[in-house]
């Protein structure tokens, strides 16, 4: 069972004058697209859930001073 709810909703008018081109456009009803258009628009907001933090480790430190371009190279190069 569908349950409708008639709301009231202040529209600025060249927003509303749009509304109606885009609902002639497509063939529906004003109510029917901004249903649509808030569907979207919640869908988006769910889908957009924040990431999972990255994992964090202890690396015991830095194995060579990376100012130092010969080191930096010998540890690379694992000498």
């Amino acid at each position: 069972m569908v349950i409708w709810m008639k709301t009231t909703l202040n529209i600025d008018d060249s927003v509303m004058r749009r509304l109606k081109k885009e609902a002639v456009r497509r063939g529906c009803t004003m109510s029917e697209l901004v249903e649509s258009a808030l569907r979207r628009l919640l869908a988006e907001k769910e889908a957009a859930s924040p990431m999972a933090p990255l994992p964090s480790f202890a690396s015991g430190g830095a194995l060579v001073e990376i100012a130092d371009r010969d080191a930096l190279y010998q540890a690379m190069e694992g000498r």
